[in-house]
């Protein structure tokens, strides 16, 4: 009996401790940087990054009609995939340009994701998006 109480104790502290590896891997994998070695990327680089916006934001109706200029600061995730989350405005504007911003990042394309010690991780990136009226 003996013998049964303790390889069920053995069992038990066993599943336990792969339990407890799972999820410090995935906190790991969880972990947002705000800076890495190998900062993440858009595909085709700065360049291409402001030549996306340049194309995709669409000046709001009634920013315009109302004449209202500025420039929105929106912070994101680029996660181990590359994929876009945690869209945040951190600095406001306007209502119709805030949400016009969060629009245009949440459309973007999967970026080359950012890497600490040879390993894909998660990195908080912040891109400016400047209204002006022409």
């Amino acid at each position: 009996m003996k013998k049964f109480i303790i390889m069920s104790l053995m069992a038990l502290f066993g599943l336990t401790t792969v339990s407890a590896q799972k999820t410090v891997v995935a906190k790991k994998n969880q972990q947002v940087f705000d800076v890495v070695e190998k900062m993440p990327e858009y595909p085709g680089g700065q360049a291409a990054l402001f030549e996306y916006l340049q194309k995709n934001v669409k000046y709001p109706a009634d920013a315009e009609k109302k004449k209202v200029e500025g420039r929105v600061l929106v912070t994101f995730v680029v996660n181990t995939d590359g994929s876009i989350t945690d869209i945040e405005v951190v600095r406001k504007t306007f209502p119709s340009l805030d949400a016009e911003a969060v629009r245009v990042i949440s459309g973007m394309p999967r970026w080359k994701p950012g890497e600490q010690k040879g390993q894909k991780v998660r990195v908080k990136y912040t891109v400016p998006l400047p209204f002006r009226l022409k």
